[in-house]
């Protein structure tokens, strides 16, 4: 799967199975209107067809917002819908039954505002032409609201007199997921949408590989919120031979090379949810891991690998799957000097290391 949004060169996104609890998720039949209305058909949608909704107010002192339910989650849940601004710029996500599960978003300029004590990692993604991907992790979750709010700071559900019932903004794509981090967008319209998981594994044969040495090289990161061990590795099809890159926990970039009863670990930390170029050179006797151009860790460890034939997105015998972004992969089998190894781990422009490393400017 491509994720649609990079802007440039896109990346190959590998995630986890997940299902869409939302029904009619760029509809918005069958939601429930609280002083609000919605208008299809009014806009055009991130998937570059016109089917986003405009939602809209009215001159009530109250709340203004729709919502859909129809479950009722004590576990981390991922919420999300795509914003546009027309004449409102201010928008909130919350859900049922407790006033700290809210977040508030500008979606003018694409910033944060007040976020309930009961929700974390709330964020906004520019996908252009105006659109944002709003989303949160709750502590639990009882059905989606989408709130016309009065600014950044408003209340959980505020109440507010609007000036009009003429001024709105668009919104398309909602989604509710039983997940510590939002997945990419999964459509919906009677019923809940379940998309499956996402892996590549297999790439090579013996032939490929070399034994004796090698370099693995990868240009990739994991997604935001998501802690789980996720790897990639060359392998023989097992644990007990293989060369292994994995991240683990929320800021740590490990490696392990097993062969036969021998294992040879490293460790640093790094920010994994950033681009990273990572590059581990093996050979016996000088083992190195770069990242982003510098050697960070050198080993002089004895190695002996026995029958290296697949590059795969896990460890080798199918646990810990990589789930994230990759931009690039690379095998060479030889080794390579380390003046070749930092320029292959080097950011090649500013503007390339900026968005590599989530800087804006």
């Amino acid at each position: 799967l491509l994720d649609g949004k990079v802007v440039g060169c896109p990346h190959n996104l590998l995630e986890p199975q997940s299902t869409n609890l939302v029904t009619y998720s760029e509809l918005f039949t069958g939601w429930t209107l609280d002083d609000a209305t919605i208008v299809g058909n009014n806009a055009i949608s991130p998937d570059g067809t016109l089917n986003a909704v405009l939602l809209k107010g009215n001159t009530n002192s109250s709340r203004h917002h729709i919502q859909k339910g129809g479950w009722s989650q004590n576990a981390n849940s991922s919420l999300s819908v795509f914003v546009k601004a027309k004449e409102l710029k201010y928008v909130q996500i919350a859900t049922a039954n407790d006033v700290n599960q809210y977040a508030n978003f500008d979606v003018s300029v694409g910033v944060v505002g007040t976020v309930g004590s009961s929700f974390s990692n709330a964020k906004i993604e520019d996908y252009g032409n105006g659109w944002y991907r709003l989303s949160v992790v709750g502590t639990r979750s009882n059905g989606l609201y989408i709130s016309l709010v009065s600014g950044l700071t408003a209340s959980w559900l505020e109440s507010w007199t609007m000036a009009n019932n003429t001024d709105g903004l668009f919104i398309w794509g909602g989604q509710a997921e039983i997940s510590s981090f939002a997945t990419s967008y999964i459509p919906t319209t009677n019923q809940v949408t379940t998309r499956l998981g996402e892996t590549a594994t297999g790439s090579g044969n013996s032939t490929t590989f070399s034994d004796s040495e090698g370099v693995l090289m990868a240009e990739i990161s994991r997604q935001e919120g998501n802690v789980l061990t996720t790897a990639w590795s060359v392998n023989n099809g097992a644990l007990a031979n293989s060369v292994n890159v994995y991240y683990y926990g929320t800021n740590v970039l490990y490696f392990d090379i097993f062969s036969g009863s021998a294992t040879v670990s490293g460790n640093i930390n790094i920010n994994t949810y950033n681009l990273n170029k990572i590059a581990l050179k093996y050979k016996s006797g000088s083992i190195s891991l770069y990242v982003n151009g510098f050697e960070l860790i050198t080993k002089t460890n004895a190695i002996s690998l026995s029958g290296l034939k697949d590059l795969d997105f896990n460890f080798g015998a199918g646990n810990q799957p990589f789930h994230g972004k990759t931009k690039q992969v690379q095998y060479f089998d030889s080794i390579l000097d380390s003046q070749q190894l930092e320029e292959l781990t080097s950011w090649q422009s500013f503007s390339d290391m900026a968005e590599g490393q989530l800087y804006t400017i």
